[in-house]
């Protein structure tokens, strides 16, 4: 108690027993309002904890589906490298066939080692049936029919060209 605290008790005539009790309750009073406030902030603290936590959740779901789009374009490059690799043999093959002097085989089993696994090529060759505007045969053209064949994933796989070549016989 400060002395002019004191002195005004004194001139005041009152008690050192109610200066005391009004004391105290201010400070029970002050503590009561602190401890609402405390109270308050927890209940925004927790609020803003639910709210990380729930953008947390947000940016992980971000996240999967990003890395299953990523899976998704691996095994499409995957898959289209596969296809191109196909589609080079077969090319070659047929480049093969047009260069070759003499008529191509009329039936050829091959087997080609990849780096996506064995390619097996059926070659088929048989005269086409084509014929002039006036109805004549045209001869010494041949339909060439090369298959490869290959399995993706456990599930079989066909891809085929088609082209004629002409020999003079």
């Amino acid at each position: 108690m400060r002395r002019a605290e004191f002195k005004a008790m004194v001139d005041t005539g009152s008690r050192m027993l109610d200066f005391v009790i009004k004391h105290q309750a201010a400070e029970i009073q002050y503590s009561i309002v602190a401890r609402k406030n405390a109270v308050r902030k927890r209940l925004i603290t927790a609020f803003a904890l639910y709210e990380v936590m729930l953008g947390v959740i947000i940016f992980v779901i971000g996240v999967l589906a990003l890395g299953r789009s990523v899976q998704n374009c691996l095994n499409a490059s995957t898959l289209n490298a596969e296809e191109d690799r196909v589609r080079q043999i077969l090319s070659n093959r047929m480049a093969e066939i047009q260069v070759t002097p003499g008529p191509p085989d009329t039936a050829k089993v091959m087997t080609i080692d990849t780096g996506y696994g064995p390619v097996k090529l059926v070659q088929k060759s048989m005269p086409a049936q084509l014929t002039e505007a006036d109805g004549t045969n045209l001869i010494g053209v041949r339909l060439v029919t090369i298959t490869a064949q290959w399995t993706r994933g456990g599930a079989p796989q066909s891809r085929s060209l088609q082209f004629y070549v002409y020999r003079a016989g």
